[in-house]
Parts: C-alpha cells; structure tokens; sequence
C-alpha cells in the first residue's frame, strides 16, 4: 500500500525483512492471511493515519515558523549586532581604564597620609592639627567583633557576600534615586568603599567610578571575602583620626574592637558615611543614634541579630560609653565648625590625610578673652539663675570673618554637652529678634518717631484662638514713639509692628539677611517677633552686622587661605558683600540700638548696655520661662552675640532675663575688644517726608485751640491778635485712634482708609485706645466759638466825685463812681495812691478814704469795675490834698 505524501516512511513499514517480503509475496494468490497478519495490517493502517496527522501539524507549525522568520529575519541581526557592539565596548571601556591601574597585589603601596594644619589668622598659631598622627592599628579579621563585622555588611553592603566587587542593582537604584528625587544615594560596595579610600581618590568623575568597578572586581578575584573585609576594617576612616575599626573602637570607647557591644558596635558601623557628621563628639549626636538604631533594625532583619538583642541594644545609653574627647587644641568649637566645612567641600579622605594648611579668621586674643570670661561668669550665672552654659561669637561686620566663636562654657565639660557648638544650634532668639522687624517697618514708611498704643490687646490670629502678650513688666505705658518700644522692647507695641510691617515681608528681609531656618512659613506668625522662630546664634550675630555696616551683609567665612600638600593655593578670602537693607533703614536702627535715654524707662540709665565714651547698639532678648537669655550688640567695626541658658532647655530662676544674665558677659568682652582702637560713631539718619501725623510722632487730630480763659469757648481766630493775652490759653482738642484708623498696613505712605473698620485687627486695637482715651480726658469735640465782641466792649468807669479841680482839705475824701456796662458789673476796686482801698460790697460805687496823717501833695486815685466775664475797665484821677500848715 503507497503513501505517497511521506518522504521518510517508519523503518518497520519501508523496509522489511526480505525473509517476510519473499513469503508474502509466494503466497499472496492462495495465501488468506492469519490473526497475527490481520493484526499487522490493522496496525498498520492505524500508523498510517496517525503519521498523516502528525505530519500535517508538523506542515502547521512549519508554516507558522515560517511567519516568525520572515518577521524577525531583520530585528534578530540587529539586535544581535547591538549586543556584541555593547560586549565589546564594555570589554574595550574597561581595558582601557585597566591599562593604568594599580596592581590590586601592592595595594599596600600607596601615599603616606599628612596631617591637615588649621592655623589663627596670624598664619603662625596652629589651632589644631587634623591627624598629625595616624591612628591606625591593623587586626585581623577575627579579633574584630563580629557584631560589628556583621553590623557594617547591614548597613554599607548586605550583598557583600554574593556580588563580584560592584552590584548592578545597586547602582541602577543609586542613579534613579539621583535622578528622580535629586539626593544622593551610595551605591558603593565595601570593596568599592575600600577601592575609593585606599587606592583612588574620592573625585567624582565617571572615569573614576569606571577604575573603582574595574579594581573592585580585580580585588574580588584575588582576595576572599573575609581577606577584603580585613583590609577594609584596617583602612576605612571613622573620623577622629581613627583610622580602621580598632582605632576607632579605642578612640571612641576605650577597648579593642573585638570587646565592643552590639550597641557600641552599630555605633561604629553608623560613622563611615559621614565620620564628622556623626562624630559622637558633634553637634548631631540624634542623628548618630538614629542612624545606629537603624542598623540594629537592618540587623535583625537581615539575621544578623534577634529582636530581643536589637531591643536590649536600643535600651543601652550607648552615648555615655564614649570618652571625652582630650587633645591639645584651641577654640574646639571653632576648630571644628571648620573641619566640619573643608569636609563638606574637599571629602574625608582629603580633609584627614590630605595635608592641607588652613589660615583661618580666628583672633587668638579674643578668643582667649571671651573663654576667660566665659569660664568667670558662667558659674556665677548657674549660682544665681540657674544658667550652666554660654556661647558667644564675634565677627567682623566690614568683611564677615568670624574673629571669635565660643560654643559652650566648656569643650570638654559632659555634663553640660559640652561639645555641642550652642552657637550653631537652634535657640529661640526672644526680643533680640525684635530690630530686624523694625527694620522692615522702617522701610516700609515708618519711622521711629510713629506713634503707637501700648495697651493691652487681644490679636486677632487666622485660624487660632487670639494672642494676647504681656510686657515683660507687665504694664501699659500708653502711646510710645516706636523709638521707645523698640529700645524698651516692649512686646505689644512689637506685636503690632510686626502687623504693620507685614509677616511675610519680614521673613524676607530676614532671609536677605542670612537667616536659613525660617524656611516653612506656615510656622510662624504673630509671636515671630517675640522668638517665636529659631536662629543660629551665628548666623543672628552675623545678621546684625549688617546694620553695623549700614545696610551692607558680608559672607560669614571662618577661612581666610587654604594651600595643598605642596602650598599650591587651593582658596583664598574675598569679600563679597549684598546690600540687604537701604542706608537711612539701617541708620535709624542703630539710633535707636544706641539711645540709651530711650531705653532707660525700662532698663535704668545705668545698664549693660552702654560702653564708656564709645558709641554702641545693642538689644536684649528672653524667651519664655527664662529659658534662654540674650545680648547682641555692635560698633561699626564689630558684632557680637552671646546666649546663656540651661543646656537641656531647662527654665531658670525668675529675673533671668539678657540684661543681667547675656549682658554682662557681652559688656565685658566688648570693653576687651574695642580696648586700644578707634572710637568709632553711627551716622545720623535723614527724617523721612511723611505726610501722615501718626508716622512723624503725633497722635492725630491732636490740635492746640485757643480759648478765652473764662468761657472756655474758641477765640475766633480774625480777633485773636487782640484779644486780651490775660484771657488767652491753649487746649489740646485730641481725637485719638489706633493706627490703623489714618492708614493702611499693606500701603502705609498710602490713602487714607476709607473705612478702616475692614482691617481684621482695626476693633482688637481700636478698643483700648478709645477706653484710654475716655480715661486721660482725650476730647474729640472742638469748644464753641466765642464772639469778637467778648473782650471788645470792656466796662466804661468815670468818677462822680471828687471833682479834681478843688483840692482837698477834709480829713477824708468820698470817692464815687459811675459805670456804664453792657453786662452785669460782677466787681470794683479803689485805689489811693497804689494802695487799695477798703469797700462795704463787692460792686460798691463809692468808697470813704481817710486822710488823717496824710500829708500835703498830690495823690492818684484809681478805680476799675470787672463785668461778669471778666472784662476790666478803669478810670484814675489826682487828688490835691491841703493839710493846715
């Protein structure tokens, strides 16, 4: 039977045995075939069928392979030509970086480290020196903890274990988070890490990522995992000078690393990031334990710890296991803040080994001065009010170098945190905030001569209940010229300033004028300018020097000169100054800083404030329950700021305010630093035109009248020339409001309101000033006009007897009058020669006078009559008297 459509038919069924063809051919006429052949033939067919299917699935998938070849008969050389281009580049990039490279065997070979030298601004005081020697003791791998082995592999590289020197993912997952957010995030594998710190520099280029990867995975095919974590806990840098773990685990805690706790130990594991950063000798010492709690999290998550020992670790005060910190330095805090700095811009690596020489702005001498007076007057202020701490920080306003910086009573004093550079951290400033609100005020219209109402007052606060401070004497003084509350740093009129200057116009100049921490508005509002927002006593001294300077604000630096290993120059000091406020603006807040009559009221004539024959500015600041206390004050040639208060933010004792805490300390460093220079004085400011009574210190409506002393109504002003001056006074008609009633806060220079009622705060401060002036006598309404007529018309007097022409020879002389008035006669008077004479009435017209011993020769007789509005008219005549011889 023919199958045609088979090209290769089964071998069973092409080709069978000749000994079965040639029997059932011989047989096939008389032959009928058995069960076994009809079986045979059965399954034969039964092949048949099943192989013509098979075959047309196999035609099927034929066809459709066909299709996919035609399809991909372009994309498949493509793709496959763009895979071996991106093989062989890869092979190529990293042959070609590989040409160069150190042999990973002699990784030992590389430059010896120098210390970095930090030099005062003389050039020749060395202040400190960053690792003169290099702490660095090599261990081996086993006489490390494995807490902090395994406390490291957590945290800086989890798939230490599995990858070949880099990890793919992790640096696919670095540039996303790099791209997609902005932040950095380390994609480093410790081998890398070591590669970076060991072998290359820490540039950030992409040739010399390129080399790290290529070393990396030399590294790896050379060494076994615990020969590179050796070589890597011998090496990494853990700030300090501490070199490799075992160095930092004697630097930080006093014994061998493979004593260390679970907790010390992700204490170390936490610093390689960022060693100066997370010094446990720092200003961040909260984001070091959070960052170790999170690798005691990391730890138990990954095994490498049970929930019991993370939550046991997290319990140890782990902070009081480190050893003060005791080198020979000058000015630690200072020193510091400006390591903290190189290493932000030049990298750990540069900043510790790197041999950089530093001229710093540092003044020895006052810096020595300001820790003696430090060191004297902060035991005296913890007896009396109870404040264990002090800071202060010096600058030149002329070129922003930082001349002194004092960040605590005592570098090394732990029970007061003493390493924490106070003068870098984040305090409420209290009244001392007070000036630079005034000085947007000031730009905005106002000027110190503004009238405004200390009386209490209830402010209306969007969205928040209603504020209502206190002066911190807890009185009302009526209206101030804004001079006297600022000077007197009285809170409510402050309030109001703050109100009229604008919130978010404050913020501003405050920005302008190098504050960074008010970044989130939503924060702030009325209490603002009572301290309700954090400062940097740094970056607060610096904003004042820029009133020193008139309105000019210099980059603070603390860096004068930086040269490399060889005195290549790296960076030198150039000021670079912005005008953040105008000249007259910044004029008028030193008048008033330096006024002390003005602040006298409140602080007495002799305080602290005051420096003998020398012109100074100065303004006070305390925060609520005494907490923290203030004094900043400047000449035209230097700032200074000090804060004082309880480390732990603890309330101290009643009275502690910046006058008599902060003041003394400021009052005696400043006498030290001005000592032997230049007096210097601030300019006067120029009055600015203001068309409004209230801007240049009148209350308004408060006009002088005269009036005729006996009516008390006005005196016309066409008769006042001739009005009797003895019927003349002033009086002051006062139709007295709140200052919003004569202007608008957003346009101060501006309109008068129409209906001032609209502005939110107008009836909070409207209230008080009319109930104060109910209470002083203040009138609005003007008296009634007078006639001219009044004093025009005085009584008209003649005399009826004696007649003048006789002389008189009688012992007495009867006088009379008459008088002729258009009003009621209310009195008469007689005069014999200047002598007044006795009447029987008030009004009388006619008197006796006698003239027994009187003897003979002419005598004046005068006689005048008042009417009932005190009108005077007189009449006066000479009497001729005749006595006998």
């Amino acid at each position: 039977m023919p199958i045609p459509h088979l090209k290769r038919p089964p071998p069973e069924v092409d080709q069978p045995s000749r000994r079965f063809d040639r029997s059932w051919r011989g047989a096939r006429s008389s032959y009928q075939p058995a069960t076994g052949v009809r079986t045979a033939s059965a399954l034969w067919n039964l092949l048949v069928v099943t192989t013509r299917r098979v075959w047309g699935r196999i035609r099927a998938s034929a066809r459709r392979q066909a299709r996919r070849e035609r399809l991909f008969r372009f994309w498949l050389p493509l793709g496959a030509t763009a895979a071996l281009f991106f093989v062989f580049s890869t092979i190529v990039v990293f042959a070609w970086f590989s040409r160069d490279l150190p042999d990973p065997d002699k990784i030992s070979d590389r430059n010896v480290a120098q210390s970095t030298r930090i030099y005062a601004r003389d050039g020749k005081t060395l202040l400190y020196e960053i690792h003169g020697d290099e702490r660095r003791t090599v261990v081996e791998l086993s006489e490390i903890a494995p807490t902090v082995v395994n406390a490291t592999v957590a945290i800086e590289d989890k798939d230490f274990y599995k990858h070949q020197g880099f990890s793919l993912t992790g640096i696919v997952r670095a540039l996303w988070r790099d791209v997609t957010t902005g932040s950095s995030q380390g994609g480093s594998t410790i081998t890398q890490q070591f590669v970076k710190n060991a072998i290359l520099t820490s540039e950030k280029k992409l040739t010399r990522k390129i080399r790290e990867l290529v070393l990396a995975y030399q590294i790896e095919r050379r060494f076994t995992k615990e020969q590179i974590l050796k070589l890597y806990f011998n090496e990494i840098p853990y700030g300090s000078n501490a070199y490799g773990v075992e160095a930092a685990a004697e630097t930080y805690f006093g014994k061998p690393a493979r004593s260390l706790s679970l907790a010390e130990s992700a204490i170390l594991a936490a610093l390689p990031q960022a060693p100066t950063f997370y010094s446990p000798y720092g200003n961040h010492t909260d984001k070091l334990l959070g960052r170790a709690h999170y690798i005691l999290d990391l730890m138990a998550e990954q095994g490498y710890a049970t929930a019991e020992e993370v939550a046991a670790a997290k319990q140890e005060d782990v902070l009081k296991n480190v050893k003060p910190k005791r080198e020979t330095i000058i000015a630690p805090h200072f020193v510091f803040f400006v390591k903290e700095l190189l290493t932000e811009k030049y990298g750990e690596k540069v900043v510790e080994r790197g041999g950089l020489r530093v001229t710093t702005t540092l003044d020895v001498d006052k810096q020595l001065a300001a820790e003696t007076i430090i060191a004297e007057q902060a035991p005296l202020n913890e007896q009396r009010w109870g404040a264990n701490n002090a800071a202060l920080v010096a600058i030149d306003p002329k070129t922003g170098q930082i001349l002194t910086l004092v960040g605590s009573r005592d570098y090394f004093n732990q029970d007061i945190d003493g390493n924490v550079n106070v003068a870098l951290t984040l305090q409420q400033p209290g009244s001392s905030i007070k000036p630079i609100v005034y000085a947007t005020a000031f730009a905005r219209g106002y000027t110190p001569d503004t009238i405004l109402f200390d009386l209490k007052t209830r402010f209306k606060n969007a969205g928040a209940p209603d504020y209502a401070p206190n002066n911190y004497d807890g009185k009302e003084h009526g209206p101030l010229p804004m001079r006297k509350t600022l000077a007197g740093s009285l809170n409510i009129p402050s309030v109001k300033t703050l109100y009229l200057a604008g919130l978010d116009n404050v913020i501003d100049q405050a920005q302008k004028m190098g504050y960074t921490t008010w970044a989130d508005r939503s924060r702030l509002g009325l209490s603002l300018v009572l301290g309700g927002a954090d400062v940097t006593l740094l970056e607060h001294t610096a904003a004042f020097g820029a009133f020193a300077t008139e309105g000019m604000l210099y980059r603070t630096t603390p860096i004068l000169r930086i040269e490399d290993r060889s005195g290549r120059l790296l960076e030198e000091f150039k000021g670079t100054a912005t005008r953040v406020l105008e000249e007259n603006v910044a004029r008028m807040v030193n008048s008033v800083l330096s006024d002390n009559d003005a602040r006298s009221f409140i602080f007495g004539s002799r305080n602290r404030l005051t420096l003998p024959s020398r012109a100074v500015a100065a303004k006070t600041g305390t925060t609520q329950e005494y907490r923290d206390a203030w004094t900043l004050g400047y000449t035209p040639s230097i700032v200074v700021g000090v804060w004082t208060g309880e480390t732990r933010n603890k309330a101290m004792k009643a009275g502690a305010d910046g006058s008599v805490v902060a003041a003394p300390i400021w009052n005696a460093f400043m006498r030290q630093a001005v000592e032997g220079t230049r007096p210097e004085s601030f300019k006067k400011y120029k009055a600015p035109k203001v068309d409004k009574p209230v801007l240049e210190g009148k209350l308004e409506g408060e006009v002088p009248v005269k009036v005729d002393r006996v009516t008390g109504r006005q005196i016309p002003d066409s008769c006042l020339a001739s009005w009797p001056k003895e019927f003349v006074t002033e009086k002051t008609v006062r139709a007295v409001h709140t200052i919003l009633h004569y202007l608008d806060p957003k346009d101060p220079l501006g309109a008068v309101p129409k209906d001032p009622t609209k502005d939110s705060q107008y009836s909070a401060w409207e209230t008080p000033v009319q109930a104060w002036a109910k209470k002083n006598g203040y009138i609005e309404k003007r008296p009634d006009m007078e006639s001219c007529d009044l004093r025009a018309v005085p009584p008209v007097v003649s005399f009826t007897a004696p007649d003048s022409s006789l002389p008189v020879t009688a012992e007495s002389v009867v006088i009379s009058i008459a008088v002729n008035s258009s009003r009621t006669v209310a009195a008469t008077e007689f005069y014999f020669n200047g002598l007044a004479v006795a009447q029987t009435g008030p009004a009388a017209t006619s008197v006796v006078i006698p003239l027994t011993g009187v003897s003979s020769g002419f005598y004046s007789v005068r006689a005048l009559a008042r009417d009932e509005v005190g009108n005077v008219g007189e009449a006066s005549l000479e009497l001729n008297v005749l006595r006998p011889t």
